[in-house]
């Protein structure tokens, strides 16, 4: 028998799945307060605790489950359907990793052939493709896989972590705040003098807007964000943790005895417009003398950083890792690759489309498609990478010439 049952408690959280509200102590030291002939009883026990946990989760998760049959999700989409309209989806899943009642997509011929050895019970299929109906399964013509993909992981899309309305009792709010109807603020959140929330905002734990920032409508700020003063964030945004807003941009000039860095001031502001998102760990300095500016709808990956006074249009995609310098202007529906760089007081023109690592030196004009060091366009710069491919031959011929 264990004599020390608080003890055996704590024990049991070494063998149970986690988040069981115990305190572990480690195998090794219970083996050490415990009778060595406990010991194999109480791990019986622990397995049996654990089974019966797990149990319980998946009994959890089979009621939290979404399921939609074929025909309700062709439905959605406006789709056509070929097959059993019956079939029930519960999930969904890349087409090589798909299992039973579950939907996948065929965008591409590339994918075409993977369906016939695919476990997935229906597919979303771009209309023109040979996709061969089999079985039990079902197909669901669209004009375009990946927008009615789009629509159909809405569908499943799980709830979103808790964050009612109201305002964490720890979380620290200026009086002078001004914090609208239905605002939710989590645990450990700071808003500062003058700040705005507007109605419907979401902040999550730990977020930081400081002094005579404003949030709009609708806008959701995850965990770890800093939104720096004055700072004007538009209506329904999503930001992700740990972004910083409004940073003093990166300015220093040489001192006059060439010693030392002089800081430059950068009294400029943020502005982000409506129903842009902004990827983790993104950071957008503020302005040297203005703002720096993100336009309406602009999606920004993790990991980015655009500096002082850079004007961001419309519409625009930032891939993860890329770099903006100074007072860059990025013009309406812009795509910028990952790990692009871009020097300063450049603009990129309406529609231009920036391979990922490129190195931009120089304005981009409308519509172009640029790769490569220094980003030229995009033809030009695959005939370079044929012509030095061919280098190591034309060289080895020239020396059996004597050349």
């Amino acid at each position: 028998m264990i004599r020390n049952t608080h003890l055996a408690m704590n024990c049991l959280a070494v063998f149970s799945p986690p988040g069981l509200k115990i305190t572990p102590l480690t195998c090794k030291y219970a083996r050490r307060q415990l009778k060595s002939e406990e010991c194999k009883a109480f791990e019986y026990a622990a397995i049996g605790v654990r089974k019966l946990s797990e149990a319980v989760f998946r009994r959890k998760i089979r009621r939290t489950m979404k399921k939609y049959t074929v025909e309700e999700i062709s439905q959605h989409v406006k789709g056509t359907l070929m097959g059993n309209p019956s079939v029930l989806i519960t999930g969904i899943e890349q087409i090589d990793r798909a299992i039973e009642n579950q939907l996948t997509f065929i965008g591409s011929k590339k994918y075409v052939k993977l369906w016939n050895t695919s476990d997935a019970s229906a597919a979303i299929v771009n209309e023109g493709l040979d996709v061969e109906l089999t079985g039990n399964k079902a197909l669901i013509c669209v004009a375009d896989a990946d927008l009615a993909l789009a629509d159909i992981l809405r569908l499943f899309e799980p709830d979103a972590p808790k964050c009612e309305p109201g305002i964490h009792q720890a979380a620290v709010i200026d009086p002078t705040a001004d914090i609208r109807e239905g605002v939710s603020v989590g645990a450990g959140s700071y808003i500062g003098a003058g700040a705005v929330i507007g109605p419907h905002v979401r902040l999550y734990p730990n977020v930081t807007v400081m002094d005579d920032s404003h949030i709009g409508e609708g806008t959701t700020i995850w965990p770890g964000t800093v939104i720096r003063e004055r700072c004007r964030i538009g209506n329904n945004c999503i930001i992700h943790p740990n972004v910083t807003i409004g940073a003093d941009g990166f300015g220093f000039r040489v001192s006059s005895d060439g010693k030392s860095r002089v800081k430059i001031p950068q009294i400029g502001t943020v502005t982000v417009g409506d129903d842009v998102e902004i990827g983790a760990n993104t950071c957008i300095d503020r302005g040297k003398f203005s703002a720096t500016v993100i336009g309406n709808g602009t999606k920004i990956d993790n990991l980015v950083q655009i500096a002082h006074n850079c004007r961001i249009g419309r519409s625009c995609t930032i891939s993860g890792m890329a770099g903006l310098s100074g007072s860059v202007t990025v013009e309406d529906g812009v795509t910028i690759g990952g790990g692009v760089g871009v020097r300063d007081h450049v603009t990129i023109g309406r529609g231009a489309i920036l391979g990922g690592r490129s190195g931009v030196t120089g304005d981009i004009g409308p519509g172009q498609i640029v790769f490569g060091f220094p980003a030229d366009d995009r033809k030009k710069v695959l005939r370079q990478w044929a012509a030095i491919k061919k280098l190591p031959d034309l060289i080895k011929n020239l020396r059996k010439t004597g050349l």
